[in-house]
C-alpha cells in the first residue's frame, strides 16, 4: 500500500503545483478615480403606473436627481425632467392616469414643494406658498384627492389638507394648534393619527376623528410609539410601541372597543409596517443588527410571502402596485449599490431594471462590511461596521478611520456608500462606530448619551480607534476621525477634547456650537423642540453653561491636529457660521485647515460635481495629512475664509 500511495501524493503535488494560481483580489486592485466612484447610480422610488407597464424613480444619472419612467418588461429608461439645480425626487402615479407628482426644494433648503407633471409634459407647483413646505401624505380612497401637510399657516406647524383633482385646490382637514406631528391619515380623510414628542425616545399617540373632533390616547404608559397604517377597513389601527421592553414591537388598536392587542415582535427593532392597496399583503420591516429584514405575509393565510433570493445581495425595501400583481424592490449590500427589480407574484418572474455600479468597477473590488463588537471604556459592548481594505495585512498595516454617525440618534447601517468604498480602494480602513445613543440597539443603549454628549459617546469613539489599533492590519499610529452632521460634532469634540487620540479629522457640516443650533432649529421642528431640549438641553436656561462647554468652538486653541471642514450654504440644521467660526478658531492656532463651501448644496452633499469635488479633497488631504504620500497641495482659495467672531447666538 505505501509503494502505491507515495507516488500518488507525490502526482498529485506535482499537479498541483503546476496549476496556475487566480491572483487574489489584493493582487487585481485598481486604484478608482473619485469621478469613477461617484458615477456609480443612485436609484430610488419606484411608484407603479396604473397599467403596471411602467415604474416612476428618480435617479442622479445625470449628475443630479431626475425623474425617469422605466418599462417594466424591457427595463427602458425615459427621462421626464432635466433639472440642473435642484434635485427632483419621484412621489407617484396617479392611481387612475399616467399623471404624477414629484417633489423639489431650492438646493437643499429642504422647503418641499409638491409638483404635478401633466401627461403632455407641462409641470405645475401645487403648493406654491413662498416659505412653506409641503409633504405627500397619501391618496384617498375615492382617488379623486390626495392628502399633504402644509405649514402655510403658521411655518411652526404641518396642518393636513386635501387636494382634489379636478380643481387642484386643497380643503384643510386638520388644523394643527397643538403642535402635534402628523402621523397616518385614513382612506376617507376621517382618522388621523397624532404624536406628541416627549423626549426623542418617548411620545404619546392620539388619534383623531374628523366627524366629531375627539382626540383619543392610544397608550398607556410613557413609551416610544408610532402610527404605522389603518386596516383597509378602519376597523382598526397598528402601531409600534416599546412599552415594556427594549425594542419596538407591532400593536393593534380596535377603533370600536379600545383594546390593544400585540400582533408582532421580534428581538429587534419593528421599523415600519404597512397594507398593500387592496389589503392582500402587510409589509414590515425590522432593523436586524443594521441591516433591513423584510417580511411579506400574506393577510388571507397569515403564511409568510416567499421573496426572490439574490446571492450575496439583501432585498432593502419592496413596494407593490395598484392591482397587487406586481412588487418592484431594491437589492444590495455593503458591497454593491441597491439595484431595482421587478418581480411578478402570478408568474414569479424577477426582471433587473438596474444596473448601478459603474462598468469601469469590478464588483469584487468593493469591500463587503462586517458587523464587530469591542467593549468601551466601561465595558459597554458597542458595535460598529468594520470595512477592511484588501491590500491591508500584517506586512502592509493600514492606516484607518472612524466614521461617526449623524444624529444624535442615528446609526450606521450596512448599507453601500460609494464615499466610503472610495477611502477604503484607496486603502484607509474604516470602521463605522455606533456608539452609545444610537438608534437600533434598544431604547436603554439609546438613552444613554443624554445630556452626555462629546464625553461618553465621545469615549466610545476612542475605545473604536484603539480596537482598530489593536488588528495586525491596522497602522495604529495613522489613525483619523471623520462624520457629518452629529458625525462632524464628534470629529471636532474628539480634536478638541481628546487631542492626542486621533491624527487628522475630516468634519462634514459638523455642529460646534451647541447653543447657537439648538436656537435656529428649521421653525418646522417646534413640535419636537422640547423633546430634543430634553436630550440636549435647553440653551434659554442654565443648561447654556453645559453646552458652552460642549461646544467645540469655545476650545479651539486645544486644537493640534490638521483638519479639513466641508459645509453647504444652504443647510438649515447646520447654519454656514458653524463651519465658517470653527475654521477661522483653529487656524489662528496656525494647524493646517482646509475649507470645502458649497453655495448649491443643504445638509449633505447631492450633486456628483459636488460629490467629486468634496470627497477627492478629502481623500488628497487624508493622504497629506494621515498617510503621509506626497499629494497636490491644498489650494489657496480654500484657506482664504474671513476670521468671524465666535459667539454664542
Amino acid at each position: 500500500m505505501k509503494r502505491i500511495l507515495i507516488p500518488a501524493v507525490l502526482a498529485l503535488a506535482i499537479s498541483c503545483k503546476q496549476e496556475p494560481q487566480a491572483p487574489s483580489v489584493a493582487e487585481t486592485l485598481k486604484d478608482y478615480t473619485i469621478e469613477q466612484m461617484m458615477d456609480n447610480e443612485s436609484v430610488g422610488g419606484g411608484s407603479f403606473s396604473p397599467d403596471n407597464s411602467k415604474l416612476l424613480v428618480h435617479s442622479n444619472r445625470s449628475g443630479i436627481y431626475n425623474l425617469y419612467t422605466v418599462g417594466t418588461a424591457d427595463g427602458s429608461w425615459t427621462p421626464l425632467t432635466a433639472s440642473d439645480s435642484s434635485s427632483v425626487f419621484a412621489v407617484s402615479y396617479f392611481p387612475e392616469d399616467e399623471r404624477l407628482l414629484f417633489r423639489m426644494d431650492n438646493n437643499g433648503d429642504e422647503i418641499y414643494h409638491i409638483f404635478l407633471r401633466d401627461t403632455d409634459g407641462s409641470q405645475r407647483d401645487l403648493t406654491p406658498d413662498a416659505g412653506a413646505r409641503a409633504l405627500f401624505y397619501g391618496w384617498a380612497d375615492d382617488k379623486a384627492s390626495f392628502f399633504y401637510a402644509s405649514n402655510k399657516r403658521d411655518n411652526r406647524f404641518m396642518d393636513l389638507y386635501q387636494m382634489d383633482l379636478a380643481t387642484f385646490t386643497p380643503t384643510l382637514l386638520y388644523q394643527n394648534e397643538g403642535g402635534y406631528d402628523l402621523g397616518e391619515v385614513s382612506g376617507d380623510g376621517g382618522l388621523i393619527t397624532l404624536s406628541k414628542a416627549i423626549n426623542t425616545n418617548d411620545s404619546d399617540l392620539f388619534l383623531y376623528k374628523a366627524a366629531d373632533g375627539s382626540l383619543t390616547q392610544v397608550n398607556e404608559n410613557r413609551s416610544g410609539n408610532s402610527a404605522q397604517d389603518f386596516a383597509r377597513d378602519d376597523s382598526a389601527m397598528y402601531y409600534t410601541t416599546d412599552e415594556g421592553g427594549e425594542f419596538a414591537y407591532l400593536m393593534k388598536y380596535d377603533l370600536a372597543s379600545g383594546s390593544r392587542e400585540k400582533v408582532l415582535e421580534r428581538d429587534w427593532d419593528i421599523m415600519g409596517s404597512y397594507f398593500t392597496e387592496g389589503g392582500s399583503y402587510q409589509v414590515t420591516y425590522v432593523n436586524v443588527d443594521a441591516k433591513n429584514s423584510i417580511e411579506v405575509t400574506e393577510v388571507a393565510s397569515g403564511q409568510p410571502l416567499a421573496l426572490p433570493n439574490l446571492a450575496g445581495m439583501d432585498i432593502t425595501s419592496v413596494g407593490f402596485s395598484y392591482d397587487e400583481k406586481m412588487m418592484r424592490f431594491f437589492a444590495g449590500g455593503s458591497n454593491a449599490p441597491d439595484n431595482l427589480y421587478v418581480y411578478n407574484l402570478e408568474t414569479r418572474e424577477m426582471k433587473e431594471l438596474s444596473n448601478v455600479l459603474n462598468p469601469e468597477i469590478d464588483p469584487t473590488h468593493m469591500v463587503r462590511a462586517e458587523v464587530v463588537r469591542f467593549p468601551s471604556f466601561d465595558g459597554l459592548e458597542i458595535p460598529a461596521i468594520y470595512y477592511r481594505p484588501h491590500q491591508a495585512s500584517a506586512e502592509h498595516p493600514a492606516p484607518a478611520l472612524v466614521w461617526v454617525h449623524g444624529g444624535p440618534g442615528g446609526q450606521s447601517r450596512q448599507n453601500f456608500s460609494s464615499f466610503l468604498q472610495y477611502l477604503v480602494n484607496h486603502g484607509y480602513a474604516v470602521l463605522a462606530v455606533n456608539n452609545r445613543g444610537s438608534s437600533g440597539y434598544g431604547k436603554t443603549f439609546y438613552q444613554l448619551d443624554d445630556r452626555n454628549h462629546g464625553d461618553k459617546d465621545l469615549k466610545d469613539c476612542v475605545a473604536g480607534k484603539n480596537w482598530l489599533a489593536a488588528q495586525p492590519e491596522i497602522d495604529g499610529e495613522k489613525i483619523g476621525i471623520l462624520g457629518g452632521s452629529y458625525g462632524g460634532y464628534m470629529t471636532m469634540a474628539a480634536l478638541t477634547y481628546a487631542p492626542e487620540e486621533f491624527d487628522v479629522g475630516v468634519n462634514l457640516f459638523g455642529v460646534t456650537n451647541w447653543i447657537r443650533t439648538l436656537r435656529s432649529i428649521p421653525p418646522w421642528w417646534e413640535s419636537f423642540k422640547e423633546a430634543l431640549y430634553t436630550e440636549m438641553g435647553d440653551p434659554n436656561s442654565a443648561d447654556s453653561v453645559r453646552l458652552r462647554a460642549i461646544s467645540p468652538l469655545f476650545h479651539t486653541d486645544q486644537v493640534t491636529k490638521p483638519l479639513i471642514v466641508l459645509q453647504g450654504s444652504q443647510d438649515p440644521r447646520v447654519l454656514q457660521v458653524e463651519s465658517d467660526e470653527i475654521v477661522a478658531g483653529v487656524r489662528a492656532n496656525g494647524v493646517p485647515v482646509e475649507y470645502v463651501l458649497f453655495d448649491d448644496e443643504g445638509h449633505g452633499f447631492v450633486k456628483k460635481e459636488n460629490q467629486v469635488e468634496a470627497y477627492s479633497r478629502v481623500l488628497n488631504f487624508l493622504d497629506t495629512y494621515l498617510k503621509g504620500e506626497a499629494a497636490e497641495p491644498i489650494r489657496d482659495d480654500a484657506m482664504e475664509q474671513p476670521e468671524l467672531e465666535q459667539e454664542e447666538q
